[in-house]
């Protein structure tokens, strides 16, 4: 069996190519390698091309490979960045999707998982956050994947596409060998930042202390990203075996850790106290999002495996130091 993973030599999509692999299916990566990387996934197939401008190439791509589904990462994902080129995120990751689901329909491939966020939901009074909570993006990054959520449930009624929403909360965390990590050029990932912060790197700093949490810093929910990619194999065996329409699930653990306690964390580790100031708050940001999981758990058989917080941080930790130039060195 042939998945089409688009997006695939980025940090999610490289993780998730392996675990396919290790479940036994074959992945096709289609990416730009805008921000992806080609030694993140060695031996596997990639067509090297973009959603928005290879049109002929992508359609070429599902006529010659057949695959039978597709996980579509291919977006871009700093939400800072999308409050200040909203017209960048509108284009790639909506109209990316759209080009994507013509070419998946032209080729008669109806089975979709799709790489959402908790960033559908912005800023809501329900904790833990459950699929059904308000859906109110604080950021064109989360009105994106609300959209292209929207455009599957219409292409589900429509089209008898499967589709399945993964609301991803915080992915972090590397490889348990420290061979695979997160390769950003401009991260805005907190562990990616301070963990560089940390080899000196950058200069780091606290987007924001006065938030309405027992420390002032916002709180996530980390999830580790061999879990992640574990739910993406999960939501293809589901599809294999039923008829779902289109559903969204949540991927997270269902706990919290603030900013203070994640760069505290990245210290102990590290066994270096790096500078972190208090800086203003960042565009878009909301004060808390923790993940209500007993719907994946429940009708997935999935379950995090990685994700306390100092296992995130010690394979983060352990790829940057033995990797501070990312895959080229």
């Amino acid at each position: 069996m042939k998945i089409l993973v688009t997006g695939g030599a980025g940090y999610i999509g490289s993780f998730t190519v392996a675990a396919l692999k290790k479940a036994g299916v074959i992945p096709i990566v289609f990416d730009s390698l805008e921000t992806g990387h080609k030694e993140a996934i060695p031996q596997t197939k990639i067509y090297q091309g973009n959603l928005l401008n290879d049109l002929a190439l992508l359609k070429s791509v599902f006529q010659k490979e057949k695959p039978t589904a597709v996980v579509h990462f291919a977006a871009y994902i700093a939400m800072g960045e999308s409050v200040a080129e909203p017209q960048k995120y509108f284009y790639n990751n909506v109209v990316g999707t759209l080009n994507l689901l013509k070419a998946m329909l032209e080729g008669s491939v109806k089975k979709i998982v799709f790489s959402s966020s908790a960033g559908v939901y912005g800023e809501t009074k329900e904790m833990p956050i459950s699929e059904e909570a308000p859906k109110n993006p604080t950021n064109p990054y989360g009105e994106t994947k609300l959209m292209v959520e929207k455009i599957l449930s219409s292409y589900a009624e429509a089209y008898s596409l499967d589709a399945i929403a993964l609301r991803y909360f915080n992915a972090a965390g590397a490889a348990l060998d420290g061979s695979m990590g997160q390769d950003y050029v401009s991260p805005t990932h907190l562990i990616t930042r301070a963990c560089e912060a940390a080899l000196g790197k950058r200069k780091f700093e606290i987007f924001g202390n006065d938030y309405p949490t027992p420390d002032g810093t916002a709180i996530r929910d980390y999830i580790h990203v061999l879990d992640l990619a574990e739910a993406h194999v999960a939501a293809l065996k589901f599809m294999e075996k039923k008829k779902v329409g289109f559903q969204a699930f949540n991927v997270g653990t269902g706990k919290g850790y603030s900013v203070m306690e994640v760069v505290n964390m990245v210290k102990k580790v590290s066994g270096i106290d790096f500078a972190s100031p208090i800086g203003p708050r960042r565009p878009g940001d909301a004060p808390e999002t923790v993940a209500k999981v007993d719907k994946i758990k429940k009708e997935l058989g999935w379950k995090p495996k990685y994700s306390d917080l100092e296992t995130i941080i010690k394979t983060a930790w352990k790829w940057h130091k033995n990797h501070p130039n990312g895959f080229s060195g």
